[in-house]
């Protein structure tokens, strides 16, 4: 293929200049200056963040571990799979153990990449890596101080009908469970 149609190479924007905004915690805002394809230029603002895990934990009655937790950003109380941000210079491997031990009170014996997603790539980098883990045993870690989680296990028809009626609602956990659902059959 010629680099003419290539669409990463035909449709791809150049950095010209970035400029931090904010530094926080979890999140760093810039505001990149950018060469459009056509030579023209302009404004993009990027979340930068570290990554992320998000995992579908399956107990011995194969019925799937999750959270439930208010969601400041979202104004509501989610139900959602158990998921984390990567430490800098942490494998999302350990990430994904670790957030089951925090959020759960288990370590898998058994963790398995299912896939990934962008979260909003028209304006974060953030990318998170999804898990399927069974085989759990009680491996209780500290939660964040500033997490307070309902533990909820539901099989997964019942998953699947929270999706459909809209009572799961976040994105990470219904692009996990559908990619999960197939490595189930």
């Amino acid at each position: 293929m010629s680099q003419a149609d290539d669409p990463n190479t035909r449709l791809s924007e150049e950095q010209l200049h970035s400029q931090l905004i904010y530094d926080g915690k979890v999140v760093h805002l810039y505001v990149d200056t950018v060469k459009l394809p056509d030579g023209s230029t302009t404004r993009r603002e990027i979340v930068r963040h570290s990554g992320a895990v998000a995992i579908v934990p399956l107990d011995s009655e194969q019925r799937i571990v999750l959270v439930r937790q208010y969601r400041y950003a979202a104004g509501r109380t989610l139900l959602e799979i158990p998921a984390g941000t990567l430490e800098i210079g942490e494998s999302p491997d350990v990430c994904a153990v670790r957030e089951l031990q925090e959020e759960i009170g288990y370590r898998p014996n058994k963790l398995q990449k299912i896939g990934g997603v962008f979260v909003a790539p028209g304006y974060t980098t953030e990318y998170i890596h999804l898990y399927l883990a069974s085989d759990l045993v009680p491996s209780r870690l500290d939660a964040d101080d500033d997490e307070f989680l309902e533990v909820v296990r539901l099989p997964m028809n019942e998953v699947l009908a929270c999706i459909r009626r809209g009572e799961i609602a976040d994105a990470k956990t219904i692009s996990a469970i559908l990619l999960a659902q197939e490595h189930l059959k």
